[in-house]
């Protein structure tokens, strides 16, 4: 019963596909074309894997936070695919995806928000599950909360781009730094597939994105209010 990961929040396009040996996964660097290349990525992804959209039984995609363009692109499309086949979406965390990639206990993920910001959150992986120990927000690097305890890693590229400002607010809580760790489709999948399990997926129509800002940009009459 194979299930689709379509990641698309970051300039690096993923896909990935459950199969009898484990998943397998294809990436391409995408930059700003996600919505020209998505669907005939896809299109080589699935003919390489032997298999058509008629075989997939649902769909995960990343529900953000991360690039406004790539995840409606990368939901819109998750929505069109699972409402023709009339399957499931899950929708998962990308700021848990790279705490996923990271094989870590304990997590500080961070990414790169633009506008001097970062979308942040804390996990703690007990047992095989994730906990959150922080719930994801935007802040200024230099604000963002502590976590209980020590011995965290920190991922995602707002460590290279904020690095100083982390480690001054975050200390001795962060023992080691993935700062090249991205949303990947193979975390999103390998995620997802407990809830497809447990039969939590959800209706195309209902699949949602966690934006975090109420708006990324001012109008042009709100501008010149301002």
């Amino acid at each position: 019963m194979p299930f689709l990961a379509i990641e698309a929040s970051s300039e690096y396009l993923s896909f990935a596909i459950n199969t009898p040996s484990g998943i397998v996964s294809r990436e391409w660097l995408a930059g700003q074309k996600q919505s020209e290349v998505t669907l005939p990525y896809l299109q080589t992804f699935l003919n390489e894997c032997g298999l058509t959209m008629r075989d997939i039984e649902g769909i995960a995609y990343p529900s953000g936070p991360g690039s406004f363009t790539g995840l409606r692109i990368g939901c819109g499309i998750t929505q069109g695919l699972a409402f023709a086949r009339n399957i499931p979406v899950v929708g998962i965390s990308t700021l848990l995806a790279i705490a996923q990639a990271s094989g870590a206990i304990r997590v500080v993920s961070c990414l790169d928000a633009r506008m001097n910001q970062v979308y942040f959150s804390a996990f703690e992986n007990r047992n095989g599950q994730w906990h959150t120990v922080i719930d994801a927000l935007v802040c200024n690097p230099e604000d963002v909360p502590l976590p209980d305890g020590d011995g965290y890693t920190g991922v995602g590229n707002g460590f290279s781009a904020y690095q100083a400002a982390l480690d001054a607010r975050l200390g001795t809580k962060i023992s080691t730094v993935k700062p090249d760790l991205y949303p990947h489709a193979t975390q999103l999948l390998t995620l997802a597939l407990p809830h497809f399990a447990a039969g939590e997926g959800l209706a195309a129509d209902q699949a949602q994105l966690v934006y975090l800002r109420d708006k990324v940009a001012l109008k042009t009459h709100e501008r010149v209010q301002k």
